[in-house]
């Protein structure tokens, strides 16, 4: 697991202090490779290429995480809205937010994660 301060910058700004990166600029948001996404902060396993659509968001969006227990979802009343924070249980790095508005037959669900706080480890 990378230290506070051993992060880059922008890996600092959007899983510390709860940024976000703009849309379609991320280096996962277009990728189709097979493997799993885990947290760039602690390598924690975070979601299966398995379960990534495109939402046509701008960032990488997934149904399902890989497993519920290596994520924590909390209320999120910044910006004057409210949303659902996803964060990794291990480290507390912010991830994205979780919408209801994915794919109805997969369940409904749109975790909308940033790139920068993911390492795609591939197949």
């Amino acid at each position: 697991m990378m230290k506070d301060d051993e992060l880059p910058p922008e890996l600092f700004r959007v899983a510390r202090k709860k940024g976000t990166e703009a849309p379609f600029t991320g280096k996962y948001v277009n990728e189709h490779a097979k493997g799993m996404y885990t947290c760039a902060v602690c390598g924690n396993i975070l979601f299966s290429s398995d379960t990534k659509f495109d939402s046509g968001t701008g960032w990488p969006s997934f149904t399902d995480p890989a497993n519920l227990e290596n994520i924590e979802l909390r209320e999120d009343r910044s910006g004057g809205t409210v949303r659902t924070e996803v964060i990794c249980k291990n480290c507390g790095a912010h991830l994205g937010h979780v919408f209801d508005d994915g794919p109805p037959e997969k369940g409904g669900k749109r975790y909308c994660i940033n790139s920068v706080c993911l390492e795609l480890k591939k197949k």
